[in-house]
């Protein structure tokens, strides 16, 4: 068995240890017993072998109770000499009592048990040597024993503290990453949102046309409906690449993964919503910046959602205009809509979809959303959107 599982054996299993070292300790005092060492001056009787079985058995708790154990070495140890017991080892069980005092509490508990296990090792010096010089011995392996035990509770409560902290670090980690797997998936609905939003009413007022041409013009009636196919397509292909994104798909199918639209885009998207009748135009003043896509996305999704609406509740018969403003760090976007002639209203709590996720595109850029009925007929969309350096040059 290798170092590393005997010493995770011996974590899981602390009471089997303790109950081994006690074990130890026994066998070790009586092999001194014995005579084999020479530390025994006369023959081992029976009170000196009972000394050896019963004082190393408290050491079976050192871990759970130190200061209680050794208490009880100590007192069994002074007992056994006062009744006339050979036990020339018994100071070990003392010393293995006192290293788990130093070992598992703390130092205000190990220097007075130290003090203490002084005396029992002088009273136990050899007869023929100097007295003093027995304490010097004994005192000097007392402060080791307490010294590494010390040491040892230091150095577990250190690899404790790195442990606590790599786990805190590690859930920490744990917990960004659910947050930003929970931003991802709340982007992806709002891209779903305006995907759906738009071909839909794209769909929609298309197939209202080609259904109120047929009957006059069959042909334009088909060409209509081959740009609902078209418009179909695309929906379905964008569908299937933001369902991959919510799967967690990491190689999406040939043909479903389709890059983000940007500014460029916008033409196109006007060009759809002209198609399903609405007159659209539009106004550019000034030369876009080097934003990055993330800001060409947000630009375009906002103008995607206002046509969208003005799809929905003014229908193909209404005029808009697109106006875009391009400054190095800032892009200013408006669009206006006259409502097919009626008058606006704000839409009820459960139809703001489409305007909260314009408002977090804008407040993702520092900007602002400012949506509303105009004074007269129609609705009115603006928003400027701000970048920072570090966008700018991305």
């Amino acid at each position: 068995m290798s170092p590393h599982a005997l010493r995770v054996a011996a974590r899981r299993h602390p009471r089997a240890v303790d109950a081994g070292i006690a074990a130890l300790v026994a066998l070790a005092c009586a092999l001194v017993l014995s005579g084999r060492t020479g530390a025994t001056v006369d023959a081992a009787g029976v009170l000196d072998w009972t000394s050896v079985v019963l004082l190393p058995v408290p050491l079976i708790w050192r871990r759970r109770a130190p200061v209680a154990v050794f208490a009880a070495a100590t007192v069994l140890l002074i007992g056994s000499q006062a009744l006339g017991a050979q036990s020339p080892a018994a100071l070990g069980v003392t010393l293995t009592a006192l290293h788990a005092v130093a070992r598992y509490r703390p130092a205000r508990f190990a220097w007075p048990a130290a003090a203490v296990t002084v005396l029992p090792g002088f009273d136990n010096r050899i007869e023929d040597g100097p007295a003093w010089g027995a304490f010097a011995a004994v005192s000097a392996v007392t402060v080791a024993v307490v010294l590494i035990g010390v040491n040892q509770r230091t150095r577990s409560a250190y690899l404790q503290a790195l442990e606590d902290r790599a786990q805190r670090l590690e859930q920490d980690r744990d917990q960004r990453a659910r947050l930003a797997v929970a931003d991802e998936r709340a982007r992806v609905a709002r891209e779903m949102h305006d995907v759906v939003a738009h071909h839909l009413a794209v769909i929609v007022a298309l197939s209202d046309g080609a259904a109120a041409t047929a009957a006059l013009a069959p042909q334009r009636a088909a060409d209509v409906m081959g740009q609902v196919s078209a418009t179909g397509r695309q929906a379905l292909g964008e569908m299937r690449r933001l369902v991959g994104l919510l799967r967690g798909t990491s190689r999406p199918e040939p043909g479903t993964r389709a890059p983000q639209p940007g500014l460029d885009d916008i033409t196109a998207l006007v060009d759809r919503v002209r198609d399903a009748g609405v007159r659209v135009s539009v106004r550019q003043d000034g030369t876009p910046g080097a934003w990055g896509p993330g800001a060409g996305l947000a630009v375009y999704r906002i103008v995607q959602e206002a046509l969208t609406n003005v799809l929905k509740h003014a229908g193909p018969q209404a005029g808009a205009e697109v106006s875009l403003r391009y400054r190095r760090d800032a892009a200013e976007v408006s669009i206006v809509d006259d409502g097919a002639g009626r008058i606006a209203r704000r839409p009820g709590i459960g139809d703001r979809h489409g305007l909260a996720g314009m408002a977090e595109r804008a407040t993702a850029y520092g900007g602002r959303l400012d949506a509303g009925p105009r004074a007269g007929p129609g609705w009115r969309v603006h928003v400027c959107l701000t970048f920072d350096r570090s966008e700018v040059l991305s």
